[in-house]
């Protein structure tokens, strides 16, 4: 998977610089970071919507959709995609494969990133949920 998100990363820094009027990838470049945010929060929500609704099909559409949003963003940032695999490695180093590291649990190694306040947790029923077009 890894070569496949460096290939998507080198076509979106490859397409960037294009014309905005023919390449979705200048025109989110274009508008600037905050769209690209936008973009990728909205994907993020149809994934999550699928998925509770059981649609795998559109699952797999949305997440395709979903990791070229975020690749975009990384690019915008400078962020490569090894730098994201790097940081996976570290975290299965500290304490093996898991989704994601406890908050409390586990002191780690600070890093130099500025804290943001958190905003609370929303639960998704599945009766109901809809994707806006």
């Amino acid at each position: 998977m890894s070569d496949s998100l460096e290939r998507l990363y080198q076509a979106v820094l490859a397409a960037k610089d294009l014309d905005p009027a023919v390449s979705r990838t200048a025109k989110l470049f274009q508008r600037g970071p905050a769209k690209m945010a936008k973009k990728l929060a909205e994907e993020a929500i149809e994934v999550v919507i699928d998925a509770v609704n059981g649609n795998s099909d559109a699952v797999i559409r949305e997440s395709a959709d979903l990791l070229y949003n975020l690749t975009v963003l990384w690019a915008s940032a400078g962020v490569r995609p090894a730098d994201v695999w790097r940081e996976m490695e570290r975290r299965e180093h500290l304490l093996g494969i898991a989704e994601k590291l406890p908050k409390s649990a586990v002191k780690l190694p600070k890093v130099s990133a500025p804290r943001v306040a958190r905003r609370p947790i929303v639960a998704l029923e599945s009766r109901g949920l809809r994707k806006r077009h």
